[in-house]
């Protein structure tokens, strides 16, 4: 195993000093090391962080192999600074069973880029009216320990109350998608004054918020853990942050685009822009962020959402919703938040891995823990290229953007999957 010395780079923003990496770990830490027979890489500039842990990653393997697989997704991740993902159950098959979750868990494996931790289904086929094998994911190899039914919304509150009182019993998570099934049929985009202005059914705020509030209040009479899906609303902050003041074991979640994008978009009828939740207004954006710097929401995860050309290609009527996000979450954080890295290491690293129960990430480069890293080139501007992403699919929303950072290496238990930027394999 080659060993790899970071000279003269800011570890989490600190001043800069050297990083050593030998054996799968950090072997020191410290200015002016010395080791001849390591490869070095210039820090200068360079801001190292633990590597980013994603809770919400659509790899699509099996069924959709033409629009992301397994590898294809880890190799996306890799380049965005991840070390790690935890990928939904909405396959086809669903990863409803021990088989299939095992099927993912060793295709992440094989691949070897990032850790891939499946999310099992909460319901059987994602289908809300009985409760999938919960029990025997959790038993199997993967060690299942977030379930979600995401894309779909536990509707019945009797079916959420067994699903939070099961996973109780191994200190499970049930990962809400919060949304009213009744309050957003035929919805195309948020409602409001744009959806009014253009015609389009709109997917009321309410619908997200009903559904957390009811959800945190089970979880409250159940004493379980809850983990709510890309939040999206100024309403629904403001439940989470009631929430969290009783003691509620609730953790929430925002996406790169619920803090950049607004529904203005829609404008444009690019199907690019059609996401579920939908993009909300300017004033929810504001709230979002806010809750994001005091730990109302806890982390940013990307729900990258890989499509095939035909359903992003056409009406928007017709579109399915989602975006791409791992290649691009870690420059949307800097431009959102600044250079705050030890608040972006919080959000996109610790938490999710803690969270998530995955041990040996989210630990920040010190002597002796295991070399899961990412640095990256703060300075550094790059225009987004769809043609350029690893990903199978083309669905970003930030085609020709201009953003911040650029990642210029990525380790996985001290092996570099990503070096000078590219990926190494």
């Amino acid at each position: 195993m080659t060993a790899y010395l970071i000279t003269s780079v800011s570890v989490v923003g600190a001043a800069p000093t050297d990083l050593l990496i030998r054996d799968g770990v950090v072997a020191d830490v410290g200015p002016g090391l010395t080791a001849p027979d390591a490869t070095v890489i210039d820090g200068t500039g360079l801001v190292a962080l633990p590597g980013l842990v994603d809770l919400h990653t659509h790899l699509r393997e099996p069924g959709r192999e033409d629009a992301e697989t397994v590898e294809s997704g880890s190799r996306a991740a890799a380049l965005g600074g991840y070390t790690a993902v935890c990928a939904m159950a909405n396959t086809s098959p669903v990863a409803d069973t021990a088989g299939v979750v095992e099927q993912v868990w060793r295709l992440g494996r094989e691949a070897n880029l990032v850790d891939v931790q499946p999310i099992g289904a909460v319901t059987v086929g994602l289908a809300g009216e009985r409760l999938a094998e919960l029990g025997a994911m959790a038993d199997s190899a993967a060690r299942v320990r977030i379930f979600s039914d995401d894309g779909h919304c536990v509707a019945d509150p009797k079916l959420m109350r067994r699903a939070l009182e099961y996973v109780k019993a191994f200190d499970g998570i049930i990962a809400q998608h919060a949304e009213e099934p009744r309050l957003t049929e035929g919805a195309q985009m948020h409602e409001g004054e744009v959806s009014t202005r253009l015609g389009l059914i709109g997917w009321p705020a309410v619908a997200e918020e009903a559904i957390i509030a009811r959800d945190v209040l089970l979880a409250e009479h159940v004493g379980s853990r809850l983990h709510v899906c890309h939040v999206s609303t100024a309403g629904s902050v403001e439940v989470l942050r009631q929430a969290k003041a009783r003691g509620v074991r609730v953790t929430a979640e925002v996406t790169p685009h619920h803090l950049l994008l607004t529904d203005v978009k829609a404008e444009t009828y690019d199907p690019v822009f059609k996401v579920n939740p939908p993009l909300r207004t300017a004033a929810d954006v504001t709230a979002l962020r806010a809750a994001l710097a005091d730990g109302v929401i806890d982390v940013i995860a990307t729900d990258h959402a890989p499509h095939a050309v035909e359903d992003k290609e056409c009406e928007w009527a017709y579109a399915r919703p989602g975006m791409l996000g791992l290649e691009t979450a870690l420059s949307i954080a800097l431009d959102v938040l600044g250079p705050q890295w030890d608040l972006i290491a919080e959000r996109m690293s610790r938490t999710p891995a803690r969270i998530a129960g995955l041990t040996g990430h989210g630990v920040d480069p010190a002597p002796g823990v295991p070399a899961n890293l990412t640095v990256i080139d703060p300075a550094a501007r790059r225009t987004i290229e769809p043609a350029e992403l690893a990903s199978r699919s083309r669905n970003t929303p930030y085609a020709r953007m201009t953003l911040p950072g650029r990642i210029v290496a990525t380790f996985l238990r001290g092996e570099p999957t990503v070096l000078d930027g590219k990926a190494t394999k």
